[in-house]
């Protein structure tokens, strides 16, 4: 399984819905709290080339936002991004 990686905030609920979809499907992340520290905020930006949270990103693939991989999963695309 790819390494999935989540640019998150604490207030987001965007991030905690992309949380909750990945937990339902029992696939590990690791999260990066940008409200915590600005040098991953500077990352994140220069990785997905966007401002908002959550950023997803499978493996290296940027995958986007929250809505972006709940049209994946609609479209059964992200089971196969992350190897299930």
């Amino acid at each position: 399984m790819p390494k999935v990686t989540l640019y998150t905030t604490q207030i987001c609920p965007y991030c905690v819905r992309a949380k909750h979809l990945l937990q339902r499907k029992g696939v590990p992340f690791q999260e990066i709290r940008i409200d915590q520290d600005r040098e991953q905020m500077r990352i994140m930006v220069e990785r997905s080339h966007r401002h908002t949270v959550p950023q997803i990103f499978i493996g290296d693939r940027h995958i986007g936002g929250f809505d972006d991989m709940a049209a994946l999963d609609a479209r059964g695309e992200l089971d196969s991004l992350l190897e299930l």
